[in-house]
């Protein structure tokens, strides 16, 4: 019997430190990851979405109750029904709402999500289809923090056929989602058409040239600061969009095309933006500033200070509401 995969010292440290909800579905990859988390002593419950496309999801669902009452978490379960077009989007959009509300209102510090290496290739090739730039063709990170918690991938260096390996040598249950082994989805066509036979072929390769990627993003990606304040500022003239579409995500909302559209052509305009009644997109001459959206009467002593620092209209309420420290914008004027 082979050594099972690792997770990651530095997420590993994290999960234990924290308090950890693992979106679950009882397929190979959250199968997997629920034993391997469990082995190495991290405390987690379980949150599931039923889309009630097929009739397994049932069996998928009871059983990943009789797991989570077995090794006594709690599971929290959804059941939606969707629209047959754009379901992809759709079923994506509505487990992350679910997947946050419970972080919200149970206090769940970190989201587990169980992506693995084959997700994040068929991620960059989809994307390479469409046209995109550097960030979006990494997609998948190992950290990611959001607005009210942070998303750990801790088996994103992991094949998916070793995870099935593990599984098999242990004889664990898992379920297998038929949908995805069909050319209905665009995911499920390049999986068996492109990535699962590049990979098996190269590897090891493109695992090497992701670290170098990752590497350059750091390097070439607009710069984003003060996360932990919820304040995002982004130099003007470099990637502009993107560095919003960042900022955005760490604010929990992920922009459709057309939003990133409006938000262009604000920023042109030198328009200030609201996206999605929640983020406040403020245009200045030297920088972007991003900010949750919140509306609060301030004093004229504060009005005065950031028509002086050239703080956009639009962000403003926040930071008085926030009793953010003004110096930082002092360094841009």
């Amino acid at each position: 019997m082979k050594n099972p995969p690792e997770i990651p010292s530095k997420i590993l440290a994290l999960l234990r430190a924290g308090k950890n909800l693992l979106a679950f579905s009882h397929g190979v990859d959250s199968t997997a990851l629920f034993y391997l988390l469990d082995e190495a002593g991290v405390k987690f419950d379980l949150v599931i979405v039923d889309y009630n496309v097929r009739a397994q999801s049932k069996d998928e669902v009871d059983s990943a109750q009789q797991l989570a009452a077995k090794f006594n978490k709690q599971i929290y379960v959804k059941s939606v029904q969707l629209g047959e077009s754009n379901f992809e989007h759709e079923a994506r959009a509505a487990r992350y709402e679910f997947f946050a509300e419970i972080c919200r209102e149970r206090g769940y510090e970190n989201l587990i999500l169980a992506h693995q290496f084959d997700d994040k290739f068929e991620w960059f090739l989809m994307q390479l289809g469409r046209g995109a730039g550097l960030s979006e063709l990494l997609g998948m990170q190992e950290l990611e923090t959001r607005e009210d918690y942070v998303i750990a991938r801790p088996l994103l260096g992991v094949r998916k056929c070793e995870l099935e390996r593990f599984l098999r040598e242990r004889n664990l249950r898992y379920f297998t989602d038929e949908t995805n082994l069909t050319p209905r989805f665009k995911r499920g066509r390049v999986r068996a058409n492109f990535s699962e036979p590049f990979l098996n072929e190269y590897f090891s390769g493109v695992k090497k040239s992701f670290e170098f990627l990752a590497t350059d993003a750091q390097n070439l990606s607009p710069e984003i600061s003060n996360p932990a304040t919820k304040i995002y500022l982004i130099k003007r003239g470099v990637n502009e969009i993107r560095g919003v579409d960042q900022a955005c995500k760490r604010l929990g909302l992920v922009l459709s095309s057309a939003q990133r559209n409006e938000c262009a052509r604000c920023l042109e305009n030198g328009a200030d933006c609201v996206l999605g009644g929640k983020v406040a997109v403020g245009a200045s001459k030297n920088f972007i500033l991003v900010t949750p959206y919140i509306k609060a009467a301030m004093d004229k002593e504060f009005k005065e200070a950031c028509r002086r620092l050239a703080i956009p209209p639009i962000n403003r309420g926040f930071l008085f509401a926030e009793g953010a420290d003004l110096a930082l914008f002092e360094e841009l004027l």
